[in-house]
């Protein structure tokens, strides 16, 4: 199964094929590699799949993600 999730962008450096940021995935905060998505910005959400970004998306639609995941944590199975 493959997961994409969003991220809020932090940082951008670089440009052309050399394009990335600092992405924060709910506090956890990873090196993107944001090619696929020239448009996005400091601020925007992106969804990343492997370290990539492959979409923007608006913090609604992110923030609906957040909470679809959180409640698939709640109802995993205890051992």
């Amino acid at each position: 199964m493959c997961l994409a999730v969003p991220g809020l962008i932090e940082s951008i450096y670089g440009d052309g094929f050399e394009r990335a940021g600092k992405v924060n995935f709910g506090g956890i905060v990873r090196e993107v590699n944001l090619v696929c998505v020239p448009e996005a910005q400091v601020g925007d959400y992106v969804v990343v799949h492997v370290g990539v970004a492959i979409s923007k998306v608006d913090k609604e639609e992110a923030e609906q993600v957040f909470e679809y995941l959180r409640q698939m944590s709640e109802e995993e199975p205890q051992a």
